[in-house]
């Protein structure tokens, strides 16, 4: 199998396919003489875990560990499990910061009168300007 057929196998395309391998991710195809990669259904199986654990963020580094342990015939599925647990604690955070984040932006637009004059108690909170006013 040809990388344009592996590509329209696992919905990626040909440029993700070599930086995954350049990046080590995946069980290095085989070769023939005139140098084109031979791909067999093992790397179709590894492109599809890649492609769908990056759909649900998990970084190249933990797709890796996450191929490495689809290989392992000796793996727990316990392991699996705290890869995925570690990652949804990691968007729970990310998620809270987020949240944070909109709320100061919604406080910070209550307190802007959003008129046509040029006091602006946004810029003026951003760029710190409010702490001079106050001391001054």
């Amino acid at each position: 199998m040809n990388i344009s057929d592996v590509a329209k196998k696992t919905g990626l395309t040909s440029k993700a396919i070599r930086f995954y391998e350049e990046k080590g991710l995946v069980t290095p195809p085989l070769r023939s003489e005139n140098g084109y990669r031979s791909y067999t259904q093992k790397h179709i199986d590894e492109f599809t875990l890649l492609r769908q654990a990056r759909q649900v963020g998990f970084n190249l580094e933990e797709c890796g560990e996450l191929v490495t342990l689809f290989n392992d015939p000796k793996r727990h599925s316990a392991d699996v499990k705290a890869h995925t647990l570690q990652k949804v604690a990691e968007i729970e955070k990310h998620i809270s910061e987020l949240q944070a984040m909109r709320d100061q932006l919604l406080a910070l637009a209550e307190s802007c009168p959003g008129d046509d004059g040029v006091d602006c108690p946004i810029i003026d909170h951003l760029s710190g300007c409010c702490q001079h006013k106050k001391q001054a």
